[in-house]
């Protein structure tokens, strides 16, 4: 745990009176509620402040508190953090009332602030049959989400999160307000582009928007557990081949949630599922989605046009706040047989029936970004891979977060040695580096030392000042 100084009343009193949203000390009335995150690790931990800022002038104000006291930040948008890095012992700076959103439907942007979740944004956008690739779950901060690059159903239709982002204003450690983009710092744009939290709090986002829906064809296909090998064979196969743009889709190896819309007699069994969303007329997406139907037997078929926003929101219900999660990630050159026996093996020792093997197929247009326009480079790697260990027991901790690592290093020989900035644990230094490569690790460390060169914003997968 991090010692850090006390705060004197006075001195919080002061911060009270001087911005417009929300400060919580321990004792406070509502304390509790303000200091939990998403991931319940870290359900322990306990801010010497909480403040919840109304707007920019709260975020500088609460920056200068903390530099001047020398007490560590922690910045929270949707506090999806999987390391825990929003909470901190020092002063946590929550976003989560900034949650403004501007849509330009004429040019196909907007200016959003950085509380705004998935489905806040959405429904915004939607309004105009507008979107940007968001999170894969709708309770994910926009943010958060944007700033470490941003695999969501919309990837191979539109590419990353990170690549709609086109302006930022961006509150720096020394209390400045600077702009990142072409009307401001176009180096600062690009490593705001998959670099992460690392150079300042960003109070507003400038996005890209492209036409969406409202409705789209995807949903599940789920088969019995005993498939899962048929299954993940031909999920290989299919997806080498050549899916069209508009068409994103995951292999999902869990356990059948008691969900109404699943026969209850494979209620807490094994499944294999395939996850899609086409981008594009409902007659096309059932067309491309033929060969996972042509799998015969499932025993649910949930692939069906609906809402943009529902597709988004589908798998809200199974991650909810407040239970432990653990991820291991890393990219996939090809899903040959042998990563598939290796996933598959770690699919059957899972510790948890809450535990997930996710195989995220990527490319199409975000493989077509130019790999130096921004912070993320790992754009011809065809395949994420993420081990998710989710359980509530805190006395497993050990066995659930070592069944993550010992599965993923059961598929070390098949991965590309990179790592992705969101799925990242807490892994040190050697994976942040190789989530970057050293060249725009280099580029990266750069901007750091011009915008942070004390570190002030260490609470993420962190760039060390060059």
């Amino acid at each position: 745990m991090t010692t850090i100084p006390t705060l004197a009343g006075g001195e919080i009193a002061e911060l009270r009176e001087a911005i417009r949203g929300a400060v919580f000390a321990p004792g406070d009335e509502g304390y509790d509620d303000a200091r939990k995150i998403w991931n319940g690790m870290f359900d322990d931990v306990y801010p010497a402040l909480v403040v919840r800022c109304a707007g920019t002038a709260d975020v500088m104000r609460a920056i200068e508190l903390a530099r001047s006291e020398g007490i560590e930040i922690a910045v929270r948008g949707g506090s999806h953090s999987i390391p825990g890095f929003s909470t901190t012992e020092g002063i946590v700076i929550d976003l989560s009332m900034m949650k403004g959103a501007r849509v330009d439907p004429g040019t196909r942007r907007v200016v959003a602030e950085p509380g705004l979740l998935w489905q806040d944004l959405d429904a915004e956008t939607q309004a105009f049959g507008l979107a940007a690739t968001g999170g894969l779950v709708s309770t994910t901060g926009v943010s958060g989400f944007t700033l470490g690059g941003g695999i969501g159903w919309l990837v191979r239709k539109q590419g990353l999160a990170c690549d709609h982002l086109v302006g930022a204003d961006v509150v720096t450690a020394d209390g400045r307000l600077v702009r990142a983009g072409a009307d401001g710092d176009p180096e600062l744009l690009w490593g705001l582009r998959g670099g992460g939290g690392n150079f300042g709090i960003v109070t507003a986002l400038e996005l890209e928007l492209q036409p969406v829906g409202p409705m789209v064809y995807g949903g599940i296909m789920v088969f019995a557990g005993e498939r899962a090998a048929d299954v993940a064979s031909f999920y290989a196969d299919w997806t080498a081949a050549g899916l069209p743009d508009e068409l994103t889709t995951i292999l999902n190896l869990t356990t059948a949630p008691p969900a109404p819309f699943l026969p209850e007699s494979i209620h807490g069994k094994p499944v294999a599922i395939v996850a899609a969303c086409y981008a594009g007329p409902a007659d096309a997406g059932e067309r491309s989605l033929a060969p996972v139907r042509a799998l015969g037997d499932p025993v649910a078929d949930l692939l069906q046009p609906l809402p943009y926003t529902a597709m988004q929101q589908l798998l809200d219900p199974l991650w909810a706040r407040g239970a432990r999660n653990h991820m291991k990630a890393g990219y996939l050159g090809e899903l040959g047989s042998g990563a598939i026996d290796a996933l598959l093996r770690g699919w059957e020792a899972k510790p948890s029936p809450m535990s997930e093997l996710h195989v995220h197929h990527v490319g199409g247009a975000a493989a077509r970004v130019a790999r130096d326009s921004s912070a993320f480079p790992h754009r011809d790697a065809p395949y994420v891979v993420n081990l998710i260990s989710r359980w509530t027991d805190a006395e497993t901790d050990e066995g659930q977060i070592g069944w993550g690592r010992d599965v993923y290093s059961s598929l070390t020989e098949h991965t590309t040695g990179g790592a992705y900035i969101n799925f990242l644990s807490d892994e040190g230094q050697d994976r942040v580096r190789a989530a970057y490569g050293d060249e725009a690790y280099g580029r990266l460390q750069a901007l750091k030392r011009n915008y942070d060169p004390d570190n002030a914003f260490h609470r993420n997968q962190n760039v060390v000042p060059a």
